[in-house]
């Protein structure tokens, strides 16, 4: 470090350490999280519904491939990340709700 300019120095600075979260999970958090994401996802589905129902009542531009191409790829994009985010929420609700059970059972007391 000797050979750095104090502008290379200041960049490289140690970085801070992380300290956990100090508040336990308890059924009612895990259940409240689960309700906003199931909320989210339920949202998500009626949106992945209503692009599906707009892209099958609109055919592709006939006449020139390019555009078919282009309009078929944008098409399953969008459909893609529409279904991708409903079951990114859609996982991760059955998670909370699988966590909050787990906790009502699991001993105070243990760690793991």
């Amino acid at each position: 470090m000797a050979d750095m300019n104090p502008a290379q120095e200041s960049a490289v600075k140690k970085p801070l350490p992380l300290v956990a979260d100090e508040t336990p999970p308890t059924p009612l958090r895990c259940w409240t999280g689960a309700a906003i994401s199931g909320a989210i996802a339920t949202a998500l589905y009626y949106l992945t519904l209503s692009i599906h129902s707009t892209f099958a009542n609109k055919p592709l531009p006939v006449g020139n491939s390019l555009a078919v191409s282009i309009g078929s790829a944008v098409r399953t994009l969008v459909l893609g990340m529409s279904c991708l985010a409903l079951v990114t929420f859609g996982i991760a609700t059955v998670g909370l709700v699988a966590l909050g059970i787990q906790l009502l059972f699991q001993p105070k007391g243990s760690d793991a």
